[in-house]
């Protein structure tokens, strides 16, 4: 399989080498925790040549007899070297019996940097500060983004063209080694299948299965689209499955836990203050959406923002559906001191939809940048302060977001 350095990632784990936290990397099922675990260790060997490295990988046999927090203990602490650096890396951590008994302890004693990654069915996003009683950070990998696609297939032009394909393969890149669709499909509905099938049903126990497979297929079928749980469970009930707001609400915070889907609130802009009465899911790989439901209702519009949207929090923004009077803003984003408004379309062409989309810009009264970004398929350009973006080349170029910040102060 073709490898590409995964930067964004890398350069995370660069900045947190000898921190004493433990370093957990996250994410959906196969989005590449292992490959990236294995790149950054050869980044340790070439920095630190004289370092002592206990690498542990429980899918390997060699390491079967250590499936018990006892015998990972005394098997880490016989391989300590006294006056070298230190660095435990154990992937697939889930397979030890209790193992944060053992990872516990190494954090405790201030022996070793801590590197570990695990099946999201037993590291879900909920259970790490009950798991860890020290002190943790997340590194969370998601899916190849539309740039990383395109090094992969070496595409360095006709970025627009390429979109479309990217919305139906997707970023899960063990698919691409297969060359007929229905095979590369058929990896992803095998991922699909393993999270809600196995997953989630072994972690919850879970006896309602086609509940919770209709739950997921019906927000892959709605994503960008405000939901409830009280919507869902009056849907499901009219189609003949008996249930109620509640078991819909935990069945959805199971999907969200294991990074499948990704929960973003309202935001009140006027009032500074967050909603609860409904809310937007978007889901970590649109490849899954397609796989599972086929291509029928094929909405841009949608595919865009949940696009958008994901890459977003790739960026490390903290992302709200915003709400100023009757009308929506698709997302306000922050980070640190930053703040964006973001409408995005497909296709922008007609006077009337473009009047739509900046309407809820024009809005707004205070002067953080605003953008919408769109399949314009042109270079950007402004109307009356408020920045139009390709959708393409803003994917592409990574630091658009943070550019128009710093054009609006000029």
């Amino acid at each position: 399989m073709k490898l590409i350095e995964r930067h964004t990632y890398i350069d995370q784990l660069k900045q947190l080498n000898g921190t004493p936290d433990i370093k957990i990397i996250t994410g959906m099922r196969r989005v590449g925790k292992s490959e990236l675990l294995k790149a950054y260790l050869e980044y340790l060997k070439n920095i630190l040549p004289d370092c002592n490295i206990i690498e542990i990988d429980f899918m390997d046999l060699k390491y079967d007899n250590l499936k018990n927090y006892k015998k990972l203990y005394n098997y880490v602490e016989n391989h300590y070297k006294p006056y070298k650096k230190n660095i435990l890396v154990i992937d697939e951590v889930q397979l030890c019996n209790k193992f944060e008994l053992a990872i516990n302890s190494f954090h405790n004693s201030k022996k070793y940097d801590i590197y570990i990654t695990g099946s999201n069915a037993f590291l879900l996003s909920s259970d790490l500060s009950t798991l860890f009683t020290g002190r943790f950070i997340q590194i969370h990998v998601y899916p190849f983004s539309f740039k990383e696609y395109c090094n992969y297939f070496n595409i360095s032009s006709d970025y627009t063209e390429y979109l479309e394909e990217y919305l139906q393969a997707g970023g899960l890149s063990g698919s691409y080694l297969y060359k007929e669709k229905n095979a590369s499909k058929g990896y992803i509905k095998e991922i699909y299948n393993t999270i809600v099938k196995r997953d989630l049903i072994d972690k919850y126990n879970i006896s309602e299965i086609s509940l919770l497979d209709t739950i997921a297929e019906f927000l892959m079928d709605n994503i960008s689209n405000l939901t409830t749980a009280n919507n869902i469970s009056e849907t499901l009930n009219k189609n003949n499955f008996k249930t109620n707001h509640v078991t819909v609400a935990n069945y959805i915070k199971y999907l969200c836990n294991a990074y499948m889907f990704y929960k973003v609130k309202r935001y009140d802009i006027r009032g500074k203050k967050y909603l609860e009465t409904s809310d937007k899911y978007y889901l970590v790989d649109l490849s899954l959406r397609y796989s599972i439901l086929g291509t029928r209702n094929m909405d841009f519009g949608r595919a865009y923002e949940n696009i958008v949207a994901i890459e977003l929090l790739r960026r490390g923004y903290e992302i709200y559906v915003g709400k100023l009077y009757q009308k929506e803003i698709d997302f306000v984003a922050m980070k640190d001191s930053e703040k964006i408004y973001i409408q995005v379309a497909d296709n922008i062409s007609n006077e009337e939809t473009l009047k739509r989309e900046l309407s809820p810009l024009k809005s707004i009264k205070d002067a953080y940048p605003k953008m919408v970004i769109a399949n314009t398929r042109h270079n950007t350009y402004d109307i009356d302060g408020i920045q139009i973006v390709d959708i393409a080349k803003w994917l592409i170029e990574s630091g658009a977001v943070a550019n128009l910040k710093r054009n609006s102060q000029l």
